[in-house]
């Protein structure tokens, strides 16, 4: 018997929950439940080892990620140095251990459906969700 009763429910990222700055991006995180979804608007010139590490305090992005690319182009290079680039259309899993930074002149926006998006851009130590 399920002890709990569901409910329709929805969330907009154009209002999201948490919106955070990704040091030439932005981040915008919507949850529903257990699931959470988010926005990621990167510009051009945007990458993760120049505008994230120093947030997070890791050598490389150790998130997991989930991605359905709306726009513009994203270079991924794991730490094992295989690397793929990412256009409109795609859908892809990113494993942690990776860097990452927009190609081209086209801000990049995807949609993320990894739980960690969450956490993703927090500075070390920050307990904001």
């Amino acid at each position: 018997m399920l002890a709990e009763t569901l409910r329709l429910a929805k969330k907009n990222l154009d209002s999201p929950d948490v919106t955070r700055d990704c040091g030439h991006g932005k981040l915008e995180v919507a949850t529903l439940e257990d699931a959470t979804v988010a926005r990621l608007t990167l510009q051009p010139g945007w990458k993760w080892s120049e505008h994230i590490r120093p947030m997070v305090n890791t050598e490389s992005c150790q998130v997991q990620h989930l991605q359905y690319v709306i726009s513009g182009r994203l270079r991924i290079v794991q730490d094992d140095g295989s690397q793929m680039d990412l256009g409109p259309g795609d859908f892809a899993s990113l494993p942690p251990g990776h860097d990452a930074w927009v190609v081209g002149d086209e801000p990049f926006v995807a949609v993320d459906f990894s739980p960690d998006m969450k956490q993703y851009a927090q500075a070390s130590g920050d307990s904001e969700h």
